[in-house]
């Protein structure tokens, strides 16, 4: 399946996308709500009363405005690793958002005075489907309720300030999330490859497959500490080819526009104001 949150006259709504039409799946305001029924899988295959929009006439909300957890794995692509000449770590690097820092898969994300080194980071996005807590990696791809994509812009200024990320990670409206979550039988990791373009312009193109840490290790590991709620997301790091390690560095600009897309997902298309 395919779900998404979409705007409404009234507010937002959880949808299914079946083709080009999205339906409403009626009870539920957004990806989050739905997740948090235990039976969310009957309920979005079910629904059939809701309000219908057409694919190309829906706005969509971030997927799940409200998680209780947002964490985020920074430098889990091998290839990224290197180029931030780093050695490989032996275990995940993760830092915390906040729901604040979410928007819409194709909202504008403003430049901010305060620091004109704005980047890029396409990622692949896991979302929780059940509570979660001290699971084991052979099990945990049953608490995934599927894949979204996400852009984890940073301010590296900021970022750098300190040996701590998070100032340059939780700018309000920074984080475009969507356009949609595609449940697990219908998206395999592993075959997938990520791309990001500037103004077009390709910057990354990656194999998920190279990710160091699995989503499945991810959501063991992270559960190891704190209880995983349905909704929760977990970011999976971005590939090589950030703006920071180009020579000359490469930041973005207001009238810019990034797109991140996953194969067999979508895209997320960000114009930068």
């Amino acid at each position: 399946m395919r779900l998404a949150t979409i705007r409404t006259r009234t507010g937002t709504s959880a949808a299914r996308l079946d083709g080009e039409v999205f339906t409403e799946i009626p009870g539920h305001a957004d990806v989050g709500s739905l997740l948090a029924d235990e039976d969310w899988r009957q309920a979005a295959r079910t629904a059939t009363g809701g309000q219908r929009h057409r694919r190309d006439e829906a706005e969509l909300h971030t997927l799940v405005p409200h998680p209780s957890h947002v964490v985020c794995a920074g430098l889990n692509y091998k290839a990224h690793i290197k180029e931030m000449g780093r050695e490989l770590p032996a275990h995940p690097t993760l830092f915390a958002k906040f729901a604040d820092t979410l928007t819409g898969p194709a909202d504008p994300v403003a430049t901010v005075p305060e620091d004109p080194e704005m980047d890029w980071e396409g990622e692949l996005a896991v979302v929780v489907g059940r509570p979660a807590y001290r699971v084991r990696e052979e099990e945990a791809g049953r608490y995934i309720a599927g894949f979204t994509v996400a852009n984890d812009i940073s301010m590296r200024g900021w970022q750098n300030r300190t040996t701590e990320w998070l100032q340059g990670k939780i700018w309000a409206r920074t984080t475009p999330v969507g356009p949609v979550l595609v449940t697990p039988d219908a998206f395999d990791p592993a075959g997938a490859t990520l791309r990001t373009t500037v103004n077009g312009v390709p910057v990354q193109e990656h194999p998920v497959a190279d990710l160091l840490f699995s989503p499945e290790y991810l959501v063991a590991y992270v559960s190891t500490m704190i209880p995983l709620r349905p909704g929760d997301l977990i970011l999976t790091g971005t590939p090589g080819g950030v703006g920071r390690a180009r020579t000359p560095s490469w930041y973005l600009r207001a009238g810019d526009r990034v797109e991140v897309s996953v194969d067999g997902i979508g895209t997320v298309s960000t114009p930068i104001t």
